[in-house]
């Protein structure tokens, strides 16, 4: 099975300034009307993968734009990073939202991150 790109996201020191930026810039619409405030994109259009614009905080130390790829096993990617050269940023973290993911962050050997995505399980 392929590992296909699902995600991307946009993690800001100041998530409101970051989804105004980007909502004005693109016309894109963005709903944070969530606990977290994570800003879900909708860009009116029907082609792309879907993102999201979020804060930065203790537990997702990076800023920065991220993709996220689509794995089954999360640690057994992270350490086939590690045996590639690259370096876990983030481990396994379960997103606190009704049928959040799990996800992870890794670098790779020239310090880009790359999230990794385990669907929750249906």
């Amino acid at each position: 099975m392929g590992k296909p790109v699902t995600w991307f996201e946009i993690i800001a020191k100041d998530a409101s300034k970051a989804q105004r930026f980007y909502s004005e810039l693109f016309g894109w619409k963005i709903d944070a009307s969530n606990p977290m405030k994570y800003g879900l994109i909708d860009t009116g259009a029907s082609e792309g993968i879907r993102g999201g614009i979020g804060q930065a905080m203790p537990q997702m130390p990076i800023n920065g734009l991220t993709f996220y790829v689509q794995v089954d096993d999360l640690e057994a990617h992270l350490k086939r990073a590690e045996k590639l050269g690259g370096k876990t940023a983030m481990p396994p973290f379960t997103v606190p939202m009704p049928d959040g993911p799990t996800i992870a962050v890794l670098c790779d050997p020239e310090g880009n991150t790359v999230g990794l995505l385990k669907a929750p399980q249906k």
